[in-house]
């Protein structure tokens, strides 16, 4: 397992740093402890917190309702909760370290 992928009970735990403002949407790739994202919208508003639970349930292809941000609503180091623990999940959430 990773530093930035926990598992619980219920699911996943994704320890993300957030960079707002971004030209796309894009995972850079792990940094440290966590994932690094590029997002495109601006931290206002929580457009930004917004726009990554809605590109990472995109990523995994789950819905948008199995994410929560568990910390870091105004930080751009985050924690999102992620239900579910199936295999495939799983796997997904591994292959986010590959960038793009």
């Amino acid at each position: 397992m990773t530093a930035w992928l926990q598992v619980t009970c219920t699911g996943w735990l994704l320890k993300v740093q957030v960079s707002p403002g971004a030209a796309q949407n894009q995972i850079v790739g792990p940094h440290g402890d966590r994932l690094k994202i590029r997002i495109a919208a601006a931290p206002a508003k929580g457009a930004a917190n917004k726009t990554l639970l809605e590109f990472l349930a995109q990523r995994l292809g789950i819905a948008k309702q199995h994410l929560r941000l568990k910390s870091g609503a105004g930080d751009r180091l985050k924690v999102v909760e992620i239900d579910g623990l199936e295999p495939e999940l799983r796997a997904r959430l591994q292959d986010l370290a590959t960038p793009g």
